[in-house]
């Protein structure tokens, strides 16, 4: 070991395995976290939607054609004073 370290033209090429093995950990690390730990929450990039909210009831309705876009915008706008959520129009419309 002390020849590798102390060898007079350098470290040499074999320094380069360091950050090849430090990536393959990192690249490690986050595959068994995305398998494990973040499936059960949805994914790291996901957020959890409950589909009995209020939100997602209204869009189903307007997408099943229940009602129309203008009734879909004034009870959004409802939910958003309720819930404090803005949505992408700004408000009623």
């Amino acid at each position: 070991m002390q020849t590798l370290a102390h060898w007079d033209g350098g470290p040499g090429p074999w320094i380069l395995l360091f950050p090849l093995i430090w990536a393959a950990v990192v690249v490690g690390a986050v595959t068994v976290l995305r398998r494990t730990v973040w499936r059960g929450r949805g994914g790291p990039r996901r957020f959890a939607v409950d589909d009995n909210s209020p939100l997602t009831v209204l869009g189903h309705r307007f997408a099943s054609g229940e009602i129309d876009e203008d009734e879909y915008w004034r009870r959004l706008s409802v939910l958003d004073e309720q819930f404090g959520r803005r949505s992408g129009k700004g408000g009623a419309a």
